[in-house]
């Protein structure tokens, strides 16, 4: 008869559709939706929150290859950003000793001062130190945006308590035997004819 899946997808209409919730009866733009679209009923935000009204159902699976999925991505990033690092450290490193090389050949002096040794050796560390900084920061922002996201996401699939879903089937029976009476009366066999002969 009315038989559906305690499956129900969350989806929203335009805020001019909005009608009554089923619940509270306020006007509600969100809706209720089995998947084969055999029932549907209007409800609050509020309402799907309610763990004695219903439960979302998560899919752990695709929630699991997402997350795999978008870290493999970021560890592609990272590992494309080091590469390229490198090779601009290599091309500063060879940049360097061609300045060296010049530097030796016109001067030949080694009055270099402890100053700028120490100058280089900083700038050497300071750039290593700022790499691994980024990369800490971004992964820590990337991991911040990640809970913000999951926080934000609410669920899309959601069960009914038995006691609504319940509700529900009765009121989809209820509407197909008044469907099914109306057809009934609106045919003209179901009512006896008037007999044509005498008695």
């Amino acid at each position: 008869m009315a038989s559906f899946p305690n499956v129900y997808n969350h989806r929203k209409v335009a805020d001019t559709a909005s009608k009554a919730c089923e619940v509270c009866y306020k006007p509600s733009a969100s809706v209720l939706v089995t998947p084969e679209n055999k029932d549907f009923f209007y409800i609050c935000p509020a309402h799907l929150k309610d763990k004695g009204f219903c439960t979302p159902i998560i899919d752990e699976a695709a929630i699991a290859a997402k997350k795999k999925k978008e870290m493999e991505a970021e560890i592609e990033r990272v590992k494309q950003e080091f590469e390229e690092k490198q090779k601009k450290k290599k091309e500063r490193e060879k940049a360097k000793e061609k300045e060296k090389d010049r530097e030796k050949d016109s001067e030949k002096d080694n009055d270099k001062t402890e100053g700028e040794k120490i100058k280089k050796t900083e700038d050497k560390v300071g750039s290593s130190y700022l790499v691994i900084l980024r990369f800490t920061l971004t992964f820590e922002q990337k991991n911040s945006d990640d809970a913000t996201a999951e926080s934000e996401q609410e669920p899309r699939v959601f069960a009914l308590k038995k006691t609504f879903y319940q509700q529900r089937i009765d009121k989809k029976r209820s509407a197909e035997i008044a469907k099914r009476n109306r057809e009934r009366l609106q045919n003209p066999n179901l009512f006896p004819q008037v007999p044509k002969d005498r008695p």
